[in-house]
Formats: structure tokens, sequence, C-alpha cells
């Protein structure tokens, strides 16, 4: 789709890179051992080309599989063989010892071989545990939830990570469609057993709560309760920002509740953009010791053709070489899309080339679009660049 170029080119090049390296990898054992052939003819028989012989089965061992393996080590052994065959000097103690030195070394490869298949049968064992984790705590909404177009984006910053502590859900209840996304204080696993206990509360509370306001004393209390029972929950610094939103059916309206989360975005259909930053700031879920105060949920207009933008803060402090925070606002102003999903792409590619494709915190990105009638053909997605054309 349009809006997606710069980074289509980018998995162009990067792939066409990781082509050519295979292409290199592949040929890396078979050139090593013709240029110890090589070597060893050219030069006076003082000179060996054993370590030639004796590289190529060690590199195929991590690469290559058992039997590639066994192969390149047996034709190092051979072109030892036929080289000393050729000189004259097979029986000769330092013909047998290079050639004992290849075929040790060989099956030191084998076994490398051996240990790096089973390494990695036991990594990807733990990527799908950790791909079903995932899916099992954050799965991916449906497209369409209660009339509204869905898109969501998920991003650890953890290397290898498919979670981390933000948190995503979209729901349909009887209330209309209701949402929040999070961010938990902190990392690693403490930080995702907390995300499963906010969106564990919020699915029930979603579900049975009337009000917004009830929502959020649910997730307040679930915290409560659960930081005193699992040491793994800070009760006393703990806390998790969230804005929670509901779309009542049919009405046109959308309401938030924010704690303490940086402030959704509203794009309509015509490129203009709004901040639905809260009248009054309240302290994140966990944190009502230091203070009670009731939650009031705001209300904004949602009209047809808008979508409604929520993030967490590993998108506004995304930073550049120079250190510039990214700006959501200032980069989507004036834009349009036809989709959330859309926007999520073009808005997940534009991040990745203001920090030059290192992430510090985890991302989650959700997006909500009212459809609408009548919208213009000139809509689409375009790139999300900065208004002055810089990177």
């Amino acid at each position: 789709m349009a809006g997606l170029g710069q980074r289509d080119r980018d998995e162009r090049t990067g792939g066409a890179g990781t082509r050519a390296a295979r292409r290199v990898v592949r040929v890396l054992p078979g050139a090593l051992i013709a240029v110890g052939l090589c070597f060893d003819v050219l030069t006076p028989p003082s000179f060996t080309g054993s370590p030639f012989f004796s590289a190529a089965p060690l590199i195929a061992a991590p690469l290559f599989s058992f039997r590639a393996t066994a192969l390149t080590g047996a034709l190092a052994s051979l072109a030892v063989v036929l080289l000393h065959l050729y000189n004259g000097t097979t029986w000769k103690v330092e013909a047998l010892t290079e050639l004992a030195t290849v075929v040790t070394v060989s099956g030191l490869a084998l076994l490398t071989n051996g240990v790096v298949r089973r390494s990695g049968e036991q990594l990807a064992s733990a990527r799908g545990i950790a791909e079903a984790a995932q899916r099992a705590v954050l799965p991916t909404p449906a497209d369409r939830i209660g009339g509204l177009d869905v898109a969501a984006w998920y991003e650890a910053a953890q290397a290898d990570a498919f979670i981390g502590g933000d948190l995503y859900a979209v729901q349909d209840t009887p209330y209309g469609v209701r949402l929040a996304v999070g961010d938990v204080r902190g990392k690693g696993l403490g930080a995702v057993e907390t995300v499963a206990v906010v969106l564990g509360a919020f699915r029930e509370a979603a579900e049975t709560e009337p009000t917004l306001e009830g929502v959020a004393q649910r997730l307040e209390r679930a915290l409560a309760r659960e930081g005193t029972r699992r040491d793994s929950l800070d009760a006393v610094e703990g806390f998790t920002t969230c804005v929670l939103g509901e779309v009542p059916p049919g009405a046109g309206v959308l309401r938030l509740v924010n704690r303490g989360h940086p402030e959704p975005l509203l794009l309509h259909g015509d490129g203009a953009l709004a901040v639905l930053a809260p009248l009054e700031t309240a302290l994140p879920l966990g944190m009502g010791a230091l203070g009670a105060w009731p939650d009031r949920a705001e209300e904004w207009a949602f009209p047809a053709g808008a979508t409604l933008l929520l993030y967490t803060d590993g998108l506004t402090e995304a930073r550049d070489r120079s250190g510039a925070f990214y700006d959501p606002a200032d980069r989507l102003r004036g834009r349009v899309f036809p989709g959330p999903d859309a926007l999520l792409s073009a808005l997940s590619s534009d991040v990745r080339r203001h920090t030059g494709g290192g992430a510090t915190d985890d991302m989650a990105l959700l997006a909500v679009g009212r459809p609408g009638t009548g919208q213009p053909e000139r809509r689409r997605t375009v790139p999300v660049v900065p208004r002055d054309g810089a990177a």
C-alpha cells in the first residue's frame, strides 16, 4: 500500500544484502578448500594449506546441516590425502600429522554442529512458547469490532522478546466498544505478570461495569489486591499508566478516562488532528494510596471518518541520533490514511526511520476508526515525514 514505500525499499535492500551474505556463506567452506589446494601446490614443500582445510568444516559446523558438515570434513581430508599423493609424501610423519589434524577438527565440527542444532531447536521451541503467550495475553484484535475499524501494533524493546510491559485491549460490550492502552512500570517477567492482571481485570470489568469510571476503579482494586498477594508485583512503587476509552453504539462520541498516560490523538478525515488532553491530570493505576479522587470520563465528538490513536510512551520517547524526541502529533497533522492499519504501518515505519532502527522502550499502538460515508476520493495513505521534509 502507498505510504510504505520507504519501508518496502528498506526491506528489499536488507533482503538483497541477506541473500548476498547467504551466497557467500554457502561457498565459503568450498572456497577455503580450493584456496588450501592452490596454496599447497604453488608454494614450497615447507608450506602447507592445512589451516585452510581445518577451517572449512569449522565454518560449516554452525551454518550447515550435519550431512553438509560431514561432507565438508571429508572433502578437506581427501584434499590432504590427494596433495600428499601428488607430492609423494603420503607416509611421512608431517603428512600423517596434517591428516590427523584435519580429521580431528572435522570430528569437533560435527560435535559443534550437533550442539548448535539442538540449541536451535530449543530456541525455536522457546520462541513458539513466547508467541503463544503473546497471543494469549495480547491477542490480535479483529479488524472490525462493534462497527469500528481496529488495528494494533506491539513492539518489545528487549531483544527476542514478544511481549513486555505495554498492553492494549479492545472489547465489544453491552455499553459499547471499550478499549484500553497502558504501560506497566518496569520490564521483564514482573511487568508481564502485571500486564496479565490488568488485562484480566479489564476484560471482566468492561462487560459488567455500567460506567467507564467504574472500570477504572475495578482496575485500581485489582492491582492493589494482587500487589499484596504476589511478591513479583510491587505494591508500593508499582504503577500502570492507562487510558480507558468507550465508544457508545451509534452515538458518535468518545469517552476517555486518562490515568497518567500520554494523551490520545484524534485524526479527522480531512487531516485535522486533535490532542485529547484531560482537563485534570490523574495518578496512574496502582497509586491510589497516595490520594483518592473520583474518576471522571471526559467526552469528545467522534465523527465518521475519524481515527483514534492511542499509544504508549515508547512512541513519544523514541529519539533520533541528535536526541530529539518523536512527536506523533507534529508528524501526523495534515496527513490522511485509508484506515487504522495503514496509519499504524506508516507510523511504525516512520518511528523506525527516526530512531535509526533501534528501540529503547516497549511500544504499543492502537488505532480505532469510525467508518464514514462520502469520504473524499483523495483519502489515501501518504508517507509520514516532517513537514519541512527533513529526515
